[in-house]
This record gives C-alpha cells, structure tokens and sequence, in this order.
C-alpha cells in the first residue's frame, strides 16, 4: 500500500452502504457504471420517478461519494466516482477476511476441546 493509499473506515464505509441499501439507488448506480456521464432526465427515463425524486436520491449518493456531479450549460451531468466503489468492496474484502480467521479460530476451537 502506497503513503497516499489507506483503509476505508467504517465511519466513511456506513454512509456509501446506507446510500447502497436502497434499489433505486443501486439502480442509478447501475445506469451510471458505463462511465458515461448522465443527465437527470436520462437518469429519470424509466425509473417510474420523477426528476425531483431522482434529484433526491443523486444527492444522498452525492453526499455519500458515490457520484459527482458538473454543470453543463443548464444541465448537471452526474458520473460514478469508481474509487469509492472500489474502497467499499475492499472494506468488505477486509471485513469477509477477518471473519473467515474468526470462524477458523472457532472451528479450531471446538475441535480441540
């Protein structure tokens, strides 16, 4: 791990896995995973909402670092911001490590007493 690379914590993982735990927003995150930067009337066609409710939930991922978001002309384009994306599947990856050496050591434990 470089200086500049360091461990997410669960202070910063507990708003991107709350942002996560809501399937229009998972959705949204699906829609923006091709890199291409969208506009909340893209993002809204299909959703079964409307702009104001897209709106809503682009700003919990906003505040969450999910996505990030420009002006363009009159319009705000909003992109996955793929670095937290791959903090929080590396927070798991740590956390799924750590309970496989738990359930090692109880498993260890139970055979031998």
């Amino acid at each position: 791990m470089s200086p500049l690379e360091r461990d997410f914590t669960p202070v910063e993982a507990a708003p991107v896995f709350a942002a996560l735990g809501d399937p229009t927003r998972l959705a949204l995150v699906e829609q923006l995973n091709d890199g291409q930067p969208r506009s909340i009337v893209q993002l809204t066609d299909g959703m079964g909402l409307t702009r104001q409710g897209v709106s809503k939930h682009l700003r919990v991922l906003q505040q969450a670092g999910i996505v990030t978001s420009k002006k363009v002309g009159r319009e705000s384009l909003f992109e996955l911001r793929p670095g937290t994306i791959k903090e929080a599947t590396e927070y798991l990856e740590r956390v799924s490590q750590q309970w496989d050496e738990a359930l090692v050591r109880l498993k260890s434990f139970v055979e031998n007493a």
